[in-house]
């Protein structure tokens, strides 16, 4: 089972826009009201889902090819793993099993050079590796994941998301997403990679 949701900022607008009508606003009941209420009543559906998206950053073609990696059939007992960068300034993203912080790492937006690059330039990735605090948070993100995972695979859980930000998602949380993405895959060959923050 697929989970779809938004924030509800994201829903109001989009409803505003395509000028649809929610099917459980009418007399009296609000458009806020009606996500509201929609909400609770799918609430329960979260637990049962294999896969949770939030769809509040992701246009609709990003959303079809994500569906299309990340749903297509996968051997028996292969896990799907996505890491997702994401910017705090934007919010925290609502389909991730784990969220860590990066905002404790020196921050390239502060060298004037670096600031219009993003944590997949060989500029930026210089300066992070530099300092041994990346590196230190490499390893253990490394570690506590490597940990985790035969837990996710013991129980048949099929979809495993990790989201990483940093203040703006530009450059340290895109950087160690990358290094995570770049270790993991070997193993798992599904594993996607997300940048909510930068261009699509």
């Amino acid at each position: 089972m697929l989970y779809l949701h938004a924030e509800d900022e994201v829903l109001l607008r989009r409803y505003a826009e395509t000028r649809r009508r929610h099917p459980l606003a009418g007399a009296g009941v609000s458009l806020a009201d009606a996500i509201a209420e929609e909400r609770r009543l799918l609430h329960p559906l979260i637990d049962s889902a294999d896969l949770v998206i939030d769809t509040s950053r992701t246009s609709v073609h990003g959303l079809r090819d994500m569906i299309a990696k990340r749903v297509e059939p996968q051997a028996p007992g292969r896990l799907s793993i996505l890491f997702e960068s994401f910017g705090f300034k934007h919010g925290t993203p609502g389909d991730a099993d784990f969220v860590f912080d990066a905002r404790t790492l020196p921050n390239p937006y502060w060298e004037p050079a670096l600031q219009p690059l993003t944590g997949r330039d060989a500029r930026v990735i210089e300066f992070l590796e530099a300092s041994p605090r990346v590196e230190r948070m490499v390893t253990d993100l490394v570690r506590f994941i490597e940990g985790r995972l035969p837990e996710y695979e013991e129980t048949n859980r099929g979809y495993l998301t990790i989201a990483i930000g940093c203040t703006g998602g530009q450059h340290r949380s895109v950087y160690l997403v990358e290094r995570l993405a770049s270790h993991f895959r070997q193993k798992y060959p599904q594993l996607l990679v997300r940048h909510n923050a930068l261009p699509q």
